[in-house]
């Protein structure tokens, strides 16, 4: 045992690790690497990671078996959440793939940073309950609880090393001490949810600031034995005490205040309907309109298109060139008929000379427009 002073006479230099302690610490190693904001609880046996979802602050708590890496590590995640990767027994033990398959030659820095990938893909969802601490899975003496948050009461959990708070002081009697009793389970006292900060977020966004609950109660302080005694076996007299208490009081002000206020916000919205409803028709209406100025304007649109492909350029020419064919070949017909002795000369000549200069007017034309279409290629390639 002199390796474990290293400043003890005759101490000589540490032993070297073996085959499974150079695999573990190398899997520490890519798990620090990986992760800057890994907290060490535990060394070489526990490490918690903290990350944050959908404003929602999540930890990932990451425990090492004796014989990791040929055994697989335990992931969990706190506070309990609902998700496709998580127990949906307890909401906290991570049961990936990736997990349950580990082996000696995974990548525990990896491995975790895949699990927060997926997590943020994927935001879970917190459950409803849980414990109000996070849950310790290695716990040897000396190592102090979870860090409580700083709220106005200490969390239930209370570790091997952590002193519980102190007790509010006991009454007494004629010089007599009184020992402290334990409180019966009042269900509608115990069912009460402990407060979780200074103020609790509705589900419309609002934001209510809880009365501040003081650390001890004068009133209590001031009844005798038999008073306390009545009020912890009768559950009627406990419930009268904490009716007239000043903070319920203020929740039940307050509570009447907003309800005041919701059915105000409700007659004010019932007088606006018709209004609403006015708008909405309007809004119809103007649809409508718009389905109908839509649909001429497509009708248009495509008449357009049609007038503009029938008198483009290259339209034109083949349109002059089919009809300049045609009328040569009844100028054409007509010489044949003539040459049959079907038809007498004066109306030979007169029928023959118009086909023959329509012809040739078309054939001039289509000419023309052959030389505009290359001049104005030629000025378009230019520029």
């Amino acid at each position: 045992m002199n390796w474990l002073f290293s400043h003890s006479k005759g101490s000589g230099p540490l032993p070297p690790l073996n085959s499974l302690q150079q695999q573990r610490q190398r899997q520490i190693d890519s798990l620090k690497d990986a992760h800057p904001s890994l907290a060490e609880i535990q060394k070489d046996v526990e490490y918690r990671i903290p990350f944050t979802v959908n404003n929602s602050t999540l930890t990932v708590n990451i425990l090492l078996p004796p014989q990791f890496p040929q055994e697989k590590p335990t992931v969990s995640v706190y506070p309990p959440v609902g998700h496709h990767l998580v127990d949906s027994n307890n909401g906290t033990i991570i049961t990936s793939p990736l997990i349950t398959n580990f082996g000696m030659h995974s990548d525990l820095g990896k491995v975790i940073q895949s699990l927060l990938d997926e997590f943020w893909k994927s935001p879970p969802a917190l459950m409803s309950s849980g414990p109000s601490g996070f849950p310790y899975m290695y716990k040897p003496s000396g190592i102090p609880p979870y860090p409580t948050q700083g709220f106005h009461y200490a969390p239930r959990h209370v570790g091997q090393s952590q002193t519980p708070p102190p007790a509010p002081p006991h009454p007494s009697v004629d010089g007599v001490h009184v020992p402290p009793r334990a409180p019966p389970s009042y269900g509608l006292v115990t069912d009460l949810a402990l407060p979780t900060g200074d103020t609790q977020l509705g589900l419309n966004g609002h934001i209510y600031k809880m009365p501040e609950i003081p650390e001890s109660f004068p009133d209590l302080c001031e009844l005798n034995l038999s008073q306390l005694s009545e009020m912890s076996e009768n559950e009627g007299v406990l419930l009268e005490f904490f009716v007239t208490l000043p903070q319920l009081k203020q929740i039940t002000n307050d509570k009447e205040e907003l309800l005041t206020n919701i059915v105000s916000l409700a007659k004010n919205n019932l007088q606006m309907e018709p209004q609403l409803e006015g708008k909405r028709q309007e809004m119809l209406y103007k649809y409508e309109q718009l389905t109908q100025m839509k649909s001429t304007f497509e009708s248009k649109m495509q008449r357009q298109h049609e007038l503009s492909e029938s008198c483009s350029l290259s339209t034109l020419q083949a349109r002059l060139k089919v009809a300049a064919h045609q009328a040569e070949e009844e100028s054409e017909e007509t010489a044949e008929n003539f040459l049959e002795g079907r038809t007498d000369i004066d109306e030979f000549l007169t029928s023959f000379m118009d086909k023959r200069t329509l012809c040739h007017s078309r054939r001039a034309k289509e000419e023309k427009l052959q030389q505009s279409i290359n001049t104005y290629e030629q000025f378009s390639s230019s520029h």
